[in-house]
């Protein structure tokens, strides 16, 4: 039997939502000079993030390891994939203390939670720990992805949302304002998508998160926001209900936000 999220309160009258989460890739972290991890690229996303914190939303995060490690790579190598994966779950707490350390600077409180016990600089993910982080309006960091291999985590933050009652993923792109028929880095034709269905995005192999995130989605009517983060407005357009992007989400939410 489910546990009952506990509801949110206190939201500002010009958000639309109530709790997100968002998921950063680990590139977005990365520096032009071949850095892992660029301070300026840090306190970037770091300032975004208190903007849209300034508007009253309870928002967590869930940050990738492009950056620094992937497990699909190494496995593609000759490296046990599991291994791999686990390397690449421990490389999300070095982006994830990154971003803390950034985010504590400009005065916002966060806490780290990690799906793999590191007591000395995280918090074991707890449900119900994560949940009263966000009504204090700590901003949640999850870590170390699902804390198991073969998952990715696109599907660590379809989790993630579902269980602390996330009422949208917003899916930042470094690159692109969202989601085309086909890859834009390839296909200088390809089509700018403004809405999909979760099934849509499936079957037709949109590179929105992979099949495994999808299905968690869909099957709990979770809509995603896929935006551009480059610009640093967007975060703030979307939780105020401001159209950008290419939102995923199920057919009866066509004609909602």
């Amino acid at each position: 039997m489910n546990e009952e999220v506990p509801a949110s309160g206190g939201m500002n009258p010009e958000a639309v939502f109530n709790r997100v989460l968002i998921k950063l890739s680990g590139q977005a972290l990365q520096g032009e000079e071949h850095l892992s991890i660029d301070p300026d690229k840090i306190k970037a996303i770091s300032s975004q993030i208190k903007n849209a914190s300034n508007l009253g939303v309870e928002i967590a995060i869930v940050v990738g390891a492009g950056n620094i490690f992937r497990g699909v790579a190494g496995s593609a190598r000759g490296m046990d994939r599991a291994t791999g994966d686990y390397m690449g779950m421990i490389a999300t707490v070095f982006n994830a203390l990154a971003l803390q350390d950034g985010m504590e600077k400009i005065g916002l409180k966060t806490r780290v939670l990690s799906a793999i016990h590191m007591q000395e600089v995280a918090e074991p993910y707890i449900r119900r720990r994560a949940i009263r982080h966000l009504e204090k309006k700590r901003i949640v960091i999850f870590a170390a992805g699902t804390g198991n291999p073969f998952f990715t985590t696109d599907t660590a933050a379809a989790l993630r949302a579902l269980e602390i009652g996330a009422e949208a993923i917003l899916m930042a792109k470094r690159k692109y304002d969202g989601v085309y028929d086909s890859d834009p880095e390839t296909n200088p034709n390809a089509v700018f998508l403004p809405r999909v269905t979760h099934l849509e995005a499936i079957e037709r192999g949109l590179r929105v998160m992979d099949t495994t995130a999808l299905s968690l989605c869909m099957d709990n009517n979770l809509p995603i926001h896929v935006f551009n983060m480059t610009d640093p407005a967007n975060i703030q357009k979307l939780l105020s209900g401001e159209r950008t992007g290419t939102i995923v989400s199920s057919p009866a939410e066509s004609d909602s936000f």
